[in-house]
Order: structure tokens, then sequence, then C-alpha cells
């Protein structure tokens, strides 16, 4: 009887301390952005945001903490002290991933929309104060819109991208360029069948009585798409991430 109760609590301890060196060694891979990669409210499904399904790409040691928000631009996350407590816990050896862009270029609203130069100016400071954290930073450009003129992408994004792929280059940032890739992906699909990508809903819905047809935020299949495209870049970029990719 004394041998089993010491057999039990052995194998307690070696399940608890496997356990805790899974924990010890669970890397997280934080998502700052707007609404095109964010979590979701059960009253706005089927749309859904790249970022909730970004963790099925990776194995247990790897733990996506998504923190996008809807209608976020670099300044707004900062100022409703939405970084805050994601600098405060990041750990050496974490990762954030910063996708900004769609509502940055609303300068028309004041409180979000920023300038070129100002959204340089966060990008670098969302940088730096990562690295301080010994913590790894990598860039990502907006998702493309499915915005067709005569058959053909049309780009809505100005000069954003090209200045995450500017502070990519001269900070030497790992960079996971969407809009290319996404760009990619739409124009392969074609106008009528990128739609299956998209938050494009028949009347009738609970959610959407009379319908809706969103060429901005993702349906489920395209969120899995989107993700598969992030996913991806971290293989190409060789991330150390990229040893934990299933």
């Amino acid at each position: 009887m004394r041998t089993k109760l010491y057999t039990l609590i052995a194998v307690s301890i070696l399940l608890g301390l496997s356990a805790f060196r899974l924990v010890q060694k669970q890397t997280t891979v934080y998502i700052i952005g707007d609404s095109t990669a964010a979590n979701k409210s059960p009253n706005a499904y089927p749309e859904t945001g790249w970022g909730m399904e970004f963790q099925s790409f990776f194995k247990e040691q790897i733990k996506v903490d998504n923190r996008a928000l809807n209608g976020r631009s670099t300044k707004s996350f900062r100022a409703e002290k939405r970084w805050q407590p994601v600098f405060e816990n990041l750990k050496p050896g974490d990762y954030v991933f910063i996708e900004f862009g769609h509502n940055d270029e609303k300068v028309d609203k004041p409180t979000v929309g920023v300038s070129l130069n100002d959204f340089k100016i966060n990008l670098v400071n969302y940088v730096n104060e990562t690295r301080s954290k010994k913590a790894l930073p990598v860039l990502l450009t907006p998702i493309a819109r499915r915005s067709f003129k005569n058959g053909v992408l049309i780009d809505t994004h100005g000069d954003y991208p090209r200045i995450t792929r500017q502070v990519a280059d001269s900070l030497k940032v790992p960079l996971i360029d969407l809009l290319l890739k996404t760009e990619s992906l739409l124009t392969r699909l074609g106008e009528q069948e990128s739609v299956k990508l998209f938050n494009h809903v028949d009347s009738g819905n609970v959610n959407y009585p009379k319908g809706k047809k969103d060429d901005t935020h993702l349906s489920p299949y395209g969120a899995k798409e989107i993700a598969g495209l992030a996913a991806k870049g971290v293989k190409e970029l060789k991330l150390g991430l990229a040893k934990q990719l299933k």
C-alpha cells in the first residue's frame, strides 16, 4: 500500500515538473494591430480576424496572445494604453507582430489617423521598446482590401505599407509583407472567387439581418488563409519561431 502511495506521489511530481517546464519553455507571440487581425465577439460572426486562427499553425510551446483591436492605429493603440500591458509582460525571446495601416491612413480622424512621418515614428517606437525587453519585433504590412476596378485589384493603402517596409529595412526588423501576399492571393482568385475570403453575408443572418458585403474584414475561411500566409512568412524568414510550426 505504501509503495503504491510513493509511486503515485512520484508520478504527480513528475507531471507537475513537466507542466512547469512546458510553461517555462513557452514563447508568447503577441499580435498588435487592427480589426483585420482582432478577436471578434460572437455577435460579429462570421467576421473573423486572422489573429484568431494564428495559434492553430503552432505547436503547444507557442502561445499566441492576440491584442489587436477594431479601429486601432499605431497612435490610438498606445493612447488607449493597449500597448502598456503588452510591454510590461514581454519576456526575452517573446515576439511582437506589429500590423497597422488600415486606420492610420484615416487622417480625417485626428484621434486615429496619423501622417506618414508620425506613422514611421510610431513603428520605430514599438520596435525599439520591444527590443528593450529583449523580445523580437516582426513588422507586417496591412492586408489588401478586396477592391477591384475593371477586374484589376486596386491598392487602397497609399504609402503606409512603404513606410512599414522602410522601417523594417532601416532597423533590420523581420518583415512579413502581408499586403503583397494578400494581393497575390486576391489576384489569383479573381474578383468573384475572392468574395469567399471576406465577410459577405446574405440577408436573414442572425447577426446581419439585412446582410453585409464587407471587403475589408475576413470570413472564417479568409482568416485561416491569411493566418496561413503569416505563418508562411515566419517560415520564409527562418525565424526561431519557425521551429515550432506544425
